[in-house]
Order: structure tokens, then sequence, then C-alpha cells
């Protein structure tokens, strides 16, 4: 492939509650918790903060890591399942609020929580065909879990924006794979306010199926062995399950650690793998190889096997980095939560 990856950024509110907090409400041990989700805290948005403003400081950042006039994008896509219009894409807003505008195509994808790398794939497509000279993809999210459900403990806010081009790249994409089958383990019906899971169908039939068979798939394709990669990045709806399908895929702790972000900020969606690969860049010097695979419920993963270039060296502290966001917090009362993500509704 031509076409790479030229610059990243994210964006996390500075808002944080912790599961300590959540489980002390619903009378729950709170070492259970953090034990069971290896979660210690989680974003939550802002008031003013949804996914099109996530994503528009998402882009912004990215955007500020180099020399590109945003009217060069030819295409942004905006992953999400928590887009705030049901009839109104988010991806023009995002845009004209960085220049983007008008010629250039949006779209707005929805695939659970790969929809992400859904848009970087697309943009891959574009730019290789040479239709487009950039491609914006974004995955964002505020997650939405019901009060006293599971998903309350890690459903959090985040995005991370990743330029595509063929020039003056941070990571080449050597190659992507995708794996999807119909397997109905998460879902949320059109008017209702919280997701819905199926237990029994969450683990080994969809995540550590798609996961595990993606990156397997991208790996056999590339006659490469998980020895020859610095960095895994998985999909995070918890710490305990990107951990252990780093192990039976016969990956170390100093492989996938770096990429581990969920126990810091809960599982940011649309955002979560891409916030993870930005972690790792984040500390990468150029010649690494990065293994990425996303994972959707409903269900598929996309995997992308990456060579990280010199270039990064150049562009990585333009921005602020992942510690930079982890830093800058402000905890919560689950009150103060309950108000700040709209789980009070006034009649």
């Amino acid at each position: 492939m031509k076409a790479g990856i030229v610059s990243y950024g994210i964006y996390i509110p500075m808002y944080r509650i912790t599961a300590r907090e959540i489980a002390k409400i619903w009378g729950k041990d709170p070492k259970e918790i953090e034990n069971g989700l290896l979660i210690k805290e989680k974003s939550v948005p802002g008031i003013d903060e949804d996914t099109v403003t996530i994503s528009v400081e998402a882009a912004r950042n990215c955007i500020k890591r180099v020399r590109v006039d945003p009217s060069e994008i030819g295409a942004i896509f905006v992953g999400s399942e928590s887009h705030p219009y049901a009839v109104k894409p988010t991806a023009t807003i995002v845009g004209e609020a960085i220049g983007a505008t008008p010629e250039m195509t949006a779209a707005d994808y929805e695939f659970a929580c790969k929809a992400g790398t859904a848009g970087i794939q697309t943009s891959l497509g574009l730019v290789n065909s040479g239709m487009i000279k950039y491609g914006l993809a974004i995955g964002a999210d505020t997650a939405q879990g019901a009060p006293g459900d599971p998903l309350e403990y890690s459903a959090s806010a985040g995005g991370a924006a990743f330029l595509i081009g063929s020039k003056d790249k941070i990571a080449e994409v050597l190659d992507t794979y995708s794996f999807t089958t119909d397997t109905p383990d998460f879902w949320r019906r059109e008017g209702k306010a919280y997701p819905r899971h199926a237990g029994r169908f969450t683990g080994a039939p969809a995540y550590f199926k798609h996961i595990i068979s993606a990156s397997r798939g991208i790996m056999e394709r590339n006659s490469i062995e998980p020895k020859e990669i610095d960095y895994v990045v998985f999909h995070q709806p918890n710490g305990k399950f990107p951990m252990r399908a780093a192990k039976l895929l016969g990956f170390e702790k100093e492989q996938y650690l770096p990429g581990i972000v969920v126990t810091q900020i809960g599982n940011t969606y649309s955002a979560s793998s891409l916030i993870g690969l930005s972690a790792v860049l984040d500390v990468c010097n150029g010649g690494e190889k990065v293994l990425l695979t996303s994972f959707g419920s409903g269900a598929g993963s996309d995997s992308f096997l990456l060579e990280v270039t010199d270039k990064i060296v150049e562009i990585k502290d333009k921005a602020p980095k992942f510690s930079e966001f982890i830093r800058r917090k402000k905890y919560l009362s689950y009150g103060e939560y309950l108000k700040l993500s709209g789980k009070i509704k006034l009649s």
C-alpha cells in the first residue's frame, strides 16, 4: 500500500468517575469490580461535550502535528454509536470546523466499536485509488450504560483522529484484514437510551473469536510471528479481555501493556483501539512494527499491520499525548456524573 498514517490526534474529556464511586451507590464490592474489570476510573463528557465536539478536538490535534492544509482533505469519516443527530451527519460539522469544506466527501459510520477503523480502511482505499489526497478517519463516542448495569463501570468518552495520505507518513500500512459475522452480542434499538447485551455471546463467540481470527489472519497472510511485532493493540471493553487475547496469540506484557488505556479512561467504544494505538505511537521512534485489531459488536474486527517510520519523532510532540490527557482530570461524585451524562431527565 502507498497510503499510510500521516498524523494522529486524540481528545479525552477531563471529568472522571471512579469504579469505587459507582460501586458504592449500587452496594457492590469496589475491589471485586476493579479486579473483575481492571478499570479504576472512566472519562465522562462535560455538559457541553458530545461526539461532535470530541471529534472536532481530536481532528484539530491531528492537524496540529503536520503541515497539511485542511482544504486538501478530500474525505472525512466519523465512526460512532453516539452521533448526536439521528438525521444529520457529524462528519460535515467536523469538516466545517477544521476548514476542510466544501470540496470533500463525508459520511458517518456505525459498527459498534469498530466504526473508526472502518473509516481508516475507506480512507486508505480512496487515497490508494488517487481519488483524494488525504482522508480523515475519526472514532469517537460518549458511550452510555444504564444505571446499575455492568456497562456503567466502563462506558466512557473520547475520540481519536487519523490523517491518511501517501506522503510524509509516520506509519506505513503494510496490510489490513477484516473478519465479520452476524453475532448478536450487543445492540440498541432505535429510540432506546441504553444498549442491551447478551452475556453468553459477549466473550468467546464475539470478542475473542473475531479479535483472534482477524489477528491470526493478517499475521498468517504476511508470514509474521508474534515475536516479530513490537506492539499489539486490541479493542478494550475492559482490562481483562485484551490482555487475555494477547496472551492467547502469544504476545508478552511488553508488547501489549503500552497500548492498554481502558484501565485509566474506560471503554471509549469507537475510539478505544485507536486511542490505544495513539498511546503506542507516543512512545515509538521509528522502525517498530505494530498490530492493531479493533472489534465491533454485531460482530467484526479490522486488523492493521503497521510499520512506524522515523517521521514519528518529528511530529509526536506537537499535540497533546495520551499521558497529558491522563494528567488533566477532575473527579465527580455520582450525582454530578448523572447530571453531566444526561441520566437525569427533566419532565
